[in-house]
């Protein structure tokens, strides 16, 4: 639930009330704004109830939140997140395009693309340093070797970089080189790495399941905002259907859906999302126009030679063209693509 108190209300007033709520077991939260202190008390229904916190002179009024994803839904904060990693926002006006490679596959590769990017005006490097795959025979990824060919590219551009962690072992490591956790599609309801991340300070993209609905994503999002770190950010990367032309079936609809759903910012993921080289720039203009917060494109010096995924990687000169088309899209709609910034890690 939430508990708004009355304007003029310190965080003295607020102390005895989050107080009462740690002694039921609940989770107390603390969220002070500009003109009114909200409180919320998270945990079992049956004891938010036997709260009784109407009486208090302090309180203005108490919203139940009755949705099982308390914290990322608009009952809880109807006004959108603006989630800000190493100078880059998610959320506004601005619509942040990360880009990069699959796979971190070496200096010269990771260095290449990074300048190309920065160039073309993308303002985050992506890149995998660890890659699960589904055959255990492909390309895993260089791992600590490419999360310290990540941190050289960034030292050589200034590009904030997102790579995914695939194991809440990897916490330290990752953590210390990246400004962004990826949580990737399979890992999308590993519930002990999503409380690991979530124990972080770190953002994190948590891109959606391949057969996940919109309660599953926001739900998982539910286990990292519990923990404490509420810089999220959701990713549509397409779902799996019965259509076979393309990777898979990029679901547009989810965007506006999500928007309306959560305060947590939504970008989207072209190129995971078709599978097709020459579907990513227009599927990215339609993501831009739908309402995406932020882009997600692959981008390799040479996608023929790539290790993994090559077929839906652009070039370096097709990501130029691809940032100049929704450039023109994000203008459209009232919003305009970000411009590239310098990394502080």
């Amino acid at each position: 639930m939430i508990i708004i108190l009355k304007k003029g209300c310190s965080e003295a007033d607020a102390a005895p009330i989050l107080e009462s709520i740690k002694e039921k077991g609940l989770e107390p939260l603390y969220m002070p704004g500009e003109e009114k202190i909200v409180l919320g008390a998270i945990g079992d229904e049956r004891v938010l109830a036997s709260l009784q916190l109407e009486a208090v002179d302090t309180v203005e009024r108490i919203v139940p939140i009755l949705k099982p994803h308390k914290l990322s839904n608009r009952e809880f904060q109807n006004e959108s997140s603006e989630i800000e990693v190493a100078g880059v926002v998610f959320g506004g006006k601005q619509v942040p395009v990360i880009a990069g490679p699959c796979s971190v596959e070496s200096e010269e590769q990771i260095v290449t693309t990074a300048r190309a990017v920065k160039k073309a005006g993308a303002v985050m490097l992506r890149g995998g340093a660890y890659k699960p795959r589904t055959s255990p025979y492909a390309f895993q990824g260089l791992e600590k070797e490419g999360l310290a060919l990540l941190d050289l590219a960034r030292k050589e551009t200034g590009l904030p970089i997102v790579t995914e962690i695939i194991s809440e072992h990897d916490i330290d490591h990752v953590g210390a080189v990246t400004d962004m956790f990826q949580i990737g599609a399979r890992n999308m309801q590993n519930f002990r790495l999503l409380k690991a991340v979530g124990n972080t300070k770190i953002p994190v993209m948590l891109k959606r399941g391949p057969a996940a609905s919109m309660a599953e994503l926001l739900l998982a999002a539910e286990y990292i905002l519990s923990k404490g770190n509420s810089k999220v950010v959701l990713c549509e990367r397409g779902i799996k259907s019965f259509f076979g032309d393309t990777r898979n079936t990029f679901d547009l609809s989810i965007i506006p859906l999500l928007k309306k759903e959560t305060h947590l910012p939504v970008i989207a993921d072209p190129s995971h999302a078709t599978g097709v080289r020459d579907l990513i720039m227009p599927m990215s203009r339609a993501a831009i126009a739908a309402g995406a917060d932020g882009l997600v494109i692959e981008v390799h010096p040479e996608p023929s030679k790539a290790l993994s995924d090559g077929f839906q990687q652009l070039t370096p000169d097709q990501f130029e063209d691809l940032m100049s088309a929704v450039d023109r899209v994000a203008h459209a709609v009232d919003r305009e693509i970000s411009a590239p910034q310098i990394a502080k890690k």
